[in-house]
């Protein structure tokens, strides 16, 4: 059997997750919200709603950020998974440019929380390089950055693949796209310090707690949990892609996906220089694309895709990361992988994040990986 080290999450290592409510902890009687999920979207909405004045408690049936929040990748893209064409093209061009409008102001929101904040995340605004895998993937990018330029003026670049080293250290793209406003962060340490900062503000966060059942009573809720009920004027749900039987409903809805990332061990200066020369975030351009960053310190490579279903073993699993990140650098045949870790991803079905209330229950979801 592994050992636990190399099977927990990478940013467990600098930012460890804090235990649940302690044995005795019951939630009180009466609060004005309860959200379920102590991620980053339960937590954010706790800091505002505290803030505000409202009584808040927020429960998670893990340690708070134990899910997504502290397994993802870090990269602070704020995209949508369908393209700002795509969207057009589907939505039409009004439409299509507000939703991507709002992933272009939730990125220069999160970069103001954390400055603000005084949030020490590790955030760098590093930009991101999107190799594209054949000669007509391309130019579709070169389409879209015209798009996003005209539209939402991002300054996206495209390189083309004489210049493609500048970028990344391998041939195995024909050029890509520079979008210089999308940079990466530690994902572990943003989650502590948005814990601290609800706290804080005077929100109850209680983890390890889970809620067994939510049932509307008179203007309000009736939520009951493995240590206690208590009524909520509303109810937010913040579960994701961890959505449990508490809510059916909403769990039919979303199409939970699990995406696996291996830290490498540690590579030299130089080689971490040849490889991603400009310490940027890189993505892909095909289908179950891999995404790949330098560590906070820039000392090891991170890369993450999607989970192959044709096996449940962690260690084939991470080992066909392992490859994929071979096929792309083949300098790093002999490289170690030191961590291995998996995470949910919740899709919508139209790979649309969704902000809406049903049976008078809030709820914020499908990420779609972003």
């Amino acid at each position: 059997m592994p050992d636990d080290s190399m099977t927990q999450p990478f940013w467990w290592n600098a930012a460890p997750l804090q235990d649940g409510a302690d044995a005795e902890a019951r939630p009180e009687p009466e609060c004005d919200v309860a959200i379920v999920g102590a991620g980053y979207t339960g937590l954010a909405a706790a800091i505002v709603l505290a803030r505000a004045g409202r009584s808040v408690t927020v429960f998670d049936r893990q340690r708070p950020g134990e899910g997504a929040s502290s397994r993802n990748g870090g990269i602070m893209s704020g995209s949508l998974r369908i393209g700002l064409g795509q969207a057009i093209a589907t939505m039409g061009q009004d439409d299509g440019v507000a939703l991507h409008a709002e992933g272009k102001r939730a990125r220069e929101d999160l970069w103001r929380f954390i400055r603000e904040e005084e949030i020490d995340c590790d955030a760098q605004e590093s930009g991101r390089f999107t190799g594209a895998m054949t000669p007509g993937a391309y130019e579709s990018q070169a389409r879209e950055a015209d798009l996003l330029n005209r539209h939402l003026d991002l300054g996206a670049e495209m390189v083309p693949r004489e210049r493609q080293r500048e970028e990344v250290g391998t041939d195995l793209y024909h050029g890509g796209m520079v979008r210089p406003d999308i940079g990466h962060l530690h994902p572990g340490k943003l989650h502590a310090g948005l814990l601290a900062r609800a706290r804080s503000s005077g929100a109850t966060v209680l983890g390890e707690m889970p809620v067994r059942s939510i049932r509307r009573e008179g203007t309000g809720f009736e939520v009951k949990t493995t240590r206690g009920t208590l009524r909520a004027g509303q109810v937010l749900m913040a579960t994701n892609g961890y959505t449990d039987g508490v809510s059916p409903w909403l769990r039919r809805r979303l199409v939970a996906v699990k995406s696996r990332i291996i830290a490498t061990e540690p590579l030299s200066q130089n080689l971490m220089r040849h490889l991603i020369p400009r310490g940027r975030a890189v993505g892909e351009t095909r289908k179950l694309y891999r995404y790949y960053r330098p560590s906070p310190d820039g000392t090891r490579i991170l890369i993450g895709g999607r989970e192959r279903v044709l096996t449940r073993d962690p260690a084939a699993n991470a080992e066909h990361l392992r490859r994929g990140l071979v096929g792309i650098f083949p300098e790093l045949a002999d490289v170690k992988v030191e961590q291995s870790w998996h995470g949910n991803v919740a899709f919508s079905r139209d790979y649309i994040p969704r902000l809406f209330e049903h049976d008078g229950i809030l709820h914020a979801c499908g990420y779609c990986g972003s």
